[in-house]
């Protein structure tokens, strides 16, 4: 059994009202359900945590390694555009790390399409909506047994 740890940055608690024709009706905490179901199916344990705050992400990551946590999934949302802060948090505790966005990011306005975190991530999974974060722990499960 390993620990997985599921991020979710800025508004994304905002998930089932905000902007529904672009990012769907499923609530955070439906996500969060799923994919903690899925993690136990796969024999794992999964810990959630979603911030509007830069810092307390770079923290969380930060206590990740300590903990012994496996893998990451993270949907850093605006972050993914500016936070060197974040990227560095993930890069300096050695956590492989999957990148996962509701939305199309490259469908949509240009400076969307820049990520700080995909060059350094296991993998990326995006436009697929809820489904992505479920595709992202299937993902995570097959890099800690060595399948990917």
């Amino acid at each position: 059994m390993s620990r997985l740890l599921l991020l979710n940055g800025p508004n994304l608690n905002l998930l089932g009202n905000r902007e529904p024709d672009l990012y769907g009706t499923v609530t955070l905490e439906s996500i969060e359900q799923r994919c903690r179901a899925l993690a136990t199916e796969l024999g794992h344990e999964l810990d959630a945590m979603q911030s509007n705050a830069e810092h307390e992400l770079v923290h969380r990551v930060q206590a990740a390694a300590a903990e012994g946590v496996g893998a990451i999934v993270i949907n850093p949302a605006a972050f993914t555009h500016t936070s060197v802060a974040l990227r560095d948090a993930l890069t300096a505790v050695g956590i492989p790390f999957i990148e996962v966005h509701l939305s199309n990011v490259h469908g949509r306005e240009g400076f969307r399409r820049r990520s700080y975190f995909s060059a350094v991530a296991a993998g990326v999974i995006s436009g697929l909506g809820p489904l992505g974060y479920e595709l992202a722990i299937r993902a995570a499960d097959a890099l800690l047994r060595g399948d990917a």
